[in-house]
């Protein structure tokens, strides 16, 4: 027997494949594909959640740029470059200060992007009937499964 994954809730070998204690033997299926699902409230709060994080991240530099900008404006026309030069310097130093408290933000922000904000459905044929052996919107949890799915089919039916 081979095993082709598993984790704490999906199994694949060369003989069956179970799905939260769910099991349908490899003998039994005919053909494997995959959907995009509905999403649901857990993907939408996901991707909300997500354009709030790249807002409050886009926010802070953008409003520096225009506090710069009018420095300089206000410097031109009162010719103080000596002030405005100091100031810039500490928020320049400031910034780098900062710099890696972003790591924290930025990982969330990374994360959201693997938990995906899509649901992607496994299916098989076993039997005549349709069943949905699997529904998840983590991307590369599901690539994994569906690809371990697909090799285990294949390799039974080269057997």
């Amino acid at each position: 027997m081979t095993l082709y994954y598993r984790d704490g809730t999906v199994q694949v070998t060369s003989e069956r494949i179970q799905v939260d204690g769910h099991s349908i033997d490899l003998s039994d299926v005919s053909y494997v594909w995959h959907a995009q699902g509905r999403a649901g409230l857990a993907e939408r709060s996901r991707l909300l959640g997500r354009g709030v994080l790249v807002l409050l991240l886009s926010l802070p530099p953008l409003v520096a740029l225009v506090c710069l900008i009018s420095l300089g404006y206000a410097a031109q026309d009162r010719g103080e470059w000596r002030t405005v030069l100091v100031i810039v310097a500490v928020c320049a130093i400031g910034a780098l200060a900062l710099a890696p408290f972003l790591e924290v933000p930025l990982g969330w922000l990374d994360r959201s992007y693997d938990r995906g904000s899509r649901v992607h459905e496994l299916w098989v044929r076993h039997h005549g009937r349709e069943t949905m052996l699997l529904r998840s919107s983590d991307g590369l949890r599901f690539g994994q499964i569906y690809r371990a799915v697909q090799r285990a089919v294949e390799q039974r039916a080269e057997d």
